[in-house]
């Protein structure tokens, strides 16, 4: 079964250049694009505040988990 599809908002966000500068040269060490680091830090910053939405566990199928009895 396909996985949900996640939905993305777009929003502007101002920041200043020094900050911005950091950001991209954070990205670039980590192979990140720019707005996937920014993603990145949101979802850290998110998920250490235990701010983000508890995953629903879905239960395992014998068969899916590639282990035979």
């Amino acid at each position: 079964m396909a996985a949900p599809e996640k939905k993305n908002k777009s929003f502007i966000l101002r920041v200043d250049a020094e900050t911005m500068n950091a950001i991209e040269a954070w990205a670039a060490d980590e192979f990140r694009s720019t707005n996937g680091q920014l993603q990145w830090i949101i979802t850290e910053a998110l998920r250490k505040a235990k701010r983000l939405p508890k995953k629903k566990k879905q239960p395992q199928n014998k068969e899916d988990n590639g282990t035979e009895e």
